[in-house]
């Protein structure tokens, strides 16, 4: 499987190891980046493997966002635990983007979903990639094991909520920063969910957290930290709508306001660590 995957850095951090890795997604049909944090665990004793925390990243962002300014290298090393962090979309010559050239549809906003509408349907489905191809990938390749947990921001927020609910047992934990948690009913998600799956608003429920809580056969419990200043807070996050749907069904999310901060990555650093413990605690027991 390695011969699969091309290197294309590799750099020291904290004890563990960084690398920046490519691959032909056969699920895309293009190739995709992702990175890959090893923690120095699995140097220190041969054949050991380490648990998964998979971080899906928001809109206009690629790989590099969170590696570069999460600050979440220092504690996942210490707790022994992996972070593969994937490109936001599917890229390269032939993928369509948006076409008016606008930043949140397209390229660098997959939004997590499996396309059935042309022309997005042969590129854009990157829940199977996310879910299925990748972990394989890293499981076969890499010293880790299929312990996993997920978490996200904005768009990828919204992801990991939908991975966790449509996949009962593949998660230990599944935290959110800034999640859309309702995408059928904001301007964001109508945008890309009218696109990619067509108009037939039924059909968006199946990539909707809050329609998808109704039925989960898993409660897995859920961490949410939001910004109270937060500029999209009102028009296309709504974390208020998660917390009532979860309350109607009795599933435990724990929905953060955090005063003062906003949307950015600043936010995620100030709030990593309690999220990478709150994972910890369900890889690791």
């Amino acid at each position: 499987m390695t011969q699969d995957i091309t290197q294309l850095s590799d750099a020291r951090v904290f004890g563990g190891r960084l690398l920046r890795l490519r691959h032909e997604s056969a699920t895309l049909g293009c190739a995709m980046t992702f990175a890959l944090f090893l923690p120095p665990q699995v140097e220190a004793t041969a054949g050991t493997t380490v648990p998964v925390l998979y971080w899906l990243s928001g809109l206009t962002c690629t790989d590099e966002n969170f590696c570069q300014k999460a600050g979440a290298f220092r504690l996942a090393a210490e707790l022994g635990i992996a972070i593969v962090a994937p490109d936001t979309s599917p890229r390269g010559d032939g993928v369509p983007g948006d076409p008016d050239g606008a930043w949140d549809f397209g390229l660098g906003a997959g939004f997590y979903v499996d396309a059935t509408e042309q022309p997005w349907a042969a590129h854009y489905r990157m829940h199977d990639y996310v879910t299925r191809e990748l972990p394989e990938l890293v499981e076969a390749a890499y010293p880790v094991n299929d312990r996993r947990s997920i978490s996200g921001h904005s768009m990828g927020g919204h992801g990991a909520l939908v991975c966790a609910l449509r996949h009962p047992g593949r998660y230990k934990s599944v935290s959110a920063f800034a999640p859309i948690v309702n995408p059928a009913a904001v301007p964001w998600g109508e945008k890309a969910l009218g696109r990619y799956l067509g108009p037939d608003r039924a059909r968006w429920a199946e990539w909707d957290a809050c329609a998808l809580i109704a039925t989960a056969t898993e409660r897995l419990p859920i961490l949410i930290d939001q910004g109270d200043r937060d500029s999209f807070l009102e028009a296309q996050l709504k974390p208020q709508n998660l917390v009532a749907a979860a309350d109607a069904v009795g599933h435990p999310v724990t929905l953060r306001m955090q005063p003062g901060y906003d949307h950015s990555y600043y936010f995620i650093a100030s709030f990593i660590d309690d999220h990478l413990r709150h994972h910890a605690a369900a890889l690791l027991g």
